[in-house]
């Protein structure tokens, strides 16, 4: 088959102006959801909303650097980024060096900013299972030498960031990785045995700590405590509700006015619900579904293995965790404590992000036709 260069003016277009469009609207939502709140936080309407702009602009850097960088350098310095992200997970585990935030301690403390590591891990990791399918692409469906080096690797993100704890970001690297490695031509033997033998671990992860059960217990029957345990997901419908069709309005939702908690973070697509309805949520949806189709056929198209396995990788980490947002909002599944990818708040988010797009842009500037 004649393969000829993808005719690209620099770059994906309908990739670029999907981002550019999911980023502003966060901008936008960001304010509207959380202006109330730093009035009486911080005493500045915009106090989140300068930082969401740095981040988004810090991001668009990190983009355009990326986008302009050969992807295959991140192949030479796979495990150089790997260490520096695993020395990452132990250090946030010291109290000298990070903050405790809800109970759990997953942000290094820079003055008056944070990094979450667990954002880095996911990139590291996604990284890490592209190169090793190249380089064990022959042995694969060996358990030994094929599979084996990917768990013990997955295992040494997945149980610090477990213990941080961070059981939503775990849970994602997992699905992932597993399923990266299924689309690599992992024998499905391998893959039930490997979730059979989890199940127990993570049945354990939930049942060992009260917030999880309780977190499982409002997804099944948010009514039967309205203001306790189910009142998070119930504030999140009477939003949806409100909203409708068209929307109460941008800048008009009642439930970010301290009802609806983390309103501009794991929350933010009831916000949008209420304020921009029915209409709003569906481009939202249409937007990362956009989002996902471009960054497969990036994949598709990718001149060598390594593209297509870290363009792949790179949409599955970004697409599962939008739509798990999604259906964590809408009810459809348990609080996980998940951000919505260039939407919510979040500065760790946001750089990760934004520098794995530019790293499938790159991928599709060298894309051949097929």
């Amino acid at each position: 088959m004649k393969e000829t260069r993808l005719k690209h003016s620099g770059c994906d277009s309908i990739l670029c102006v999907t981002v550019a469009i999911l980023v502003l609207i966060g901008i936008v939502m960001v304010f509207s959801s959380s202006a109330a709140y730093t009035v009486k936080e911080h005493n500045d309407s915009y106090y989140f909303l300068k930082r969401q702009v740095l981040w988004c602009l810090l991001g668009t850097g990190l983009l355009l650097i990326t986008k302009n960088l050969d992807y295959h350098k991140f192949h030479q310095h796979t495990y150089l980024i790997m260490i520096f992200t695993f020395l990452l997970l132990l250090i946030v585990m010291f109290p000298e060096f990070s903050k405790k935030v809800g109970g759990a301690r997953r942000w290094l403390a820079f003055g008056g900013f944070s990094f979450q590591p667990s954002e880095l891990a996911k990139f590291a990791l996604v990284l890490f299972i592209a190169k090793s399918l190249v380089k064990r692409a022959d042995k694969l469906r060996n358990f030994a030498y094929g599979y084996l080096p990917n768990l013990i690797v997955l295992g040494f993100f997945f149980i610090p960031i477990l213990f941080q704890p961070d059981f939503g970001t775990a849970m994602v690297i997992f699905a992932v990785t597993f399923t990266m490695l299924f689309i690599a031509g992992l024998r499905k033997k391998f893959l039930v045995l490997s979730i059979l033998a989890i199940i127990p671990f993570i049945a354990l992860a939930i049942l060992s700590a009260e917030y999880r059960t309780r977190r499982i217990i409002a997804f099944l029957s948010p009514w039967e405590d309205p203001s306790g345990i189910g009142f998070q997901v119930i504030q999140s419908f009477y939003a949806f509700g409100r909203g409708g069709f068209w929307g109460a309005g941008l800048g008009e939702s009642s439930q970010k006015l301290f009802r609806l908690p983390e309103a501009h973070t794991d929350f933010i697509f009831s916000v949008i619900g209420e304020e921009l309805g029915f209409v709003g949520t569906t481009g939202i949806v249409l937007l990362f579904s956009i989002f996902i189709w471009r960054g497969f056929l990036t994949a598709y198209r990718a001149k060598d293995p390594f593209g297509t396995h870290l363009a792949t990788g790179l949409t599955l980490l970004i697409g599962l965790q939008a739509f798990i947002n999604l259906g964590v909002a809408s009810g459809l599944l348990p609080t996980k404590g998940l951000t919505l990818p260039f939407i919510s708040m979040g500065g760790s988010s946001m750089l990760v992000t934004m520098l794995s797009v530019g790293i499938i842009l790159n991928i599709s500037e060298q894309a051949v036709k097929r």
